[in-house]
């Protein structure tokens, strides 16, 4: 499958990285790929192009920048190299501006997954992988053998079979499909409750598990 990761931060280097160790063909987006490079001991996980190159060559795209600046980014990628596509959004809607913890910059009523989709009405949204760190992300075996449960929200139920085929090669033995993209408004609204047990324990490294009857 070809991939191509948006976001060259944590989150996106993990992602690329498992990608690519899996045997997918994968690129990775930035602004500005001569300024990426040059950044003090960044070594790419996979080929380094612009976000519109990036997402232009994929099937399947997968947003790996913060928050706040997804819309621009995937804007930057191109509505038309979207179109058709899946579009994995992983980034949640953190407003730092307060200091920390932040708050959502949107909540309740929408999402950021909901105004992607709207933004991008030809793209194929599904949220996932917004509820746990990059590390658990890719390689959810670290923590309890990998016993443990991811989501996926999206109006598109191939493209949800597809991502979560893909979360399946990265060890995610317990799926739950939430229903359509505006089900991530509570996927979202869980980050305020993760940043505490991870400020609690004083680690990322930890997930939920929902226990069935």
């Amino acid at each position: 499958m070809r991939i191509a990761v948006l976001g060259t931060g944590g989150v996106g280097q993990a992602i690329a990285g498992r990608a690519v160790e899996l045997g997918h063909e994968v690129s990775m987006g930035t602004r500005d790929v001569k300024g990426t490079l040059s950044r003090d001991g960044f070594v790419p996980a996979a080929e380094l192009m612009t976000f519109a190159d990036a997402a232009a060559g994929a099937d399947v795209i997968v947003n790996a920048t913060s928050g706040e600046v997804s819309l621009a980014v995937l804007g930057a990628a191109g509505a038309e190299n979207l179109r058709g596509k899946v579009v994995i959004d992983i980034a949640n809607p953190l407003d730092f501006s307060g200091g920390f913890p932040p708050t959502l910059s949107v909540k309740d009523t929408d999402s950021l997954g909901e105004q992607i989709q709207a933004a991008f009405p030809e793209a194929r949204v599904v949220k996932a992988l917004n509820t746990l760190t990059a590390d658990l992300m890719v390689h959810p075996e670290r923590v309890g053998g990998g016993q443990h449960t991811v989501f996926v929200s999206g109006n598109d139920s191939a493209a949800k079979a597809t991502v979560i085929g893909l979360l399946a090669e990265f060890g995610h033995t317990d799926v739950i499909d939430l229903g359509d993209i505006s089900t991530c408004r509570g996927t979202e609204m869980f980050l305020p409750l993760w940043l505490r047990i991870m400020g609690s324990l004083g680690t990322p490294m930890f997930n939920v598990k929902v226990v069935r009857p």
